[in-house]
């Protein structure tokens, strides 16, 4: 097996990657079976989001914080270990956002995509859901839509509901939300069309951001499942994101 391997810029992700690839060798990422990550989930996200053209596994081994989407780090037996873990397919988010100028960009999001005020003024966000005018005027903090993946991230501090992994729903949370008080979020179908409207973007600027990609001065964003795109995610069989995502919901 041809491993390319990633570390971040801390002491203790590029110690290991010193000493994995000391043993293993580095193969180019245009020859890789596989994409191993030493570091944290922010670069295992980054990884799916750069490896998903070429359709190349990544496999995390945690040299990070938490590690949520990362496996155990050992420089032992690891072409073992990447060849039994447990593939997880995943079907990111698209993002198509909207700018001033008429830029258009589009993106993916593993975890969640989220609108956030960007001064001391609320944001005003107009929530269409599949084309149907559900919220003419959300006042608040800002807005994040999260997968089942992403739904203990953010999306959980942000009191939104964590989502079993399978589900098929997305959740819909707002982010310190005044108007309407009443209005604390939703769970949708995963193939749910969402459009969020950024309104008086002028005195109250909004940024979009698709797991850790920002985009500024934008006027509006379209949110679906993209179930063109498959990333697939390797997970030692006693590691799975199930178990994670179960555990996670009994944390006292």
């Amino acid at each position: 097996m041809k491993i390319h391997f990633v570390c971040s810029s801390y002491s203790k992700s590029r110690n290991a990657f010193r000493h994995v690839t000391k043993i293993y060798g580095q193969a180019d990422i245009a020859d890789a079976d596989c994409v191993v990550v030493l570091s944290g989930d922010g670069l295992v996200l980054r990884a799916l989001h750069e490896t998903f053209e070429k359709r190349l596994p990544v496999y995390g081994m945690n040299r990070g914080g938490i590690g949520f989407l990362t496996n155990s780090y050992s420089k032992e037996d690891l072409v073992n270990r990447v060849e039994r873990a447990v593939p997880l397919k995943i079907h990111p988010l698209r993002a198509i956002v909207e700018m001033e100028g008429g830029a258009s960009v589009s993106t993916i999001a593993v975890n969640e995509v989220y609108l956030l005020r960007e001064t001391h003024q609320s944001a005003k966000i107009r929530v269409r859901i599949d084309d149907v005018l559900r919220i003419n005027e959300l006042i608040c903090d800002g807005l994040i839509a999260a997968t089942p993946i992403g739904s203990t991230a953010y999306n959980y501090s942000a009191n939104g509901p964590i989502v079993p992994i399978g589900t098929n729903l997305l959740a819909l949370t707002p982010i310190s939300p005044f108007r309407p008080r009443c209005w604390r979020g939703a769970l949708l179908p995963s193939n749910t069309s969402l459009e969020f409207e950024i309104m008086d973007h002028v005195r109250r600027p909004v940024c979009a951001v698709a797991d850790y990609v920002e985009f500024r001065q934008v006027l509006k964003v379209r949110v679906f499942e993209d179930s063109s795109v498959t990333l697939t995610l390797l997970l030692d069989d006693d590691n799975s994101l199930e178990k994670k995502v179960l555990e996670e919901q009994f944390v006292i």
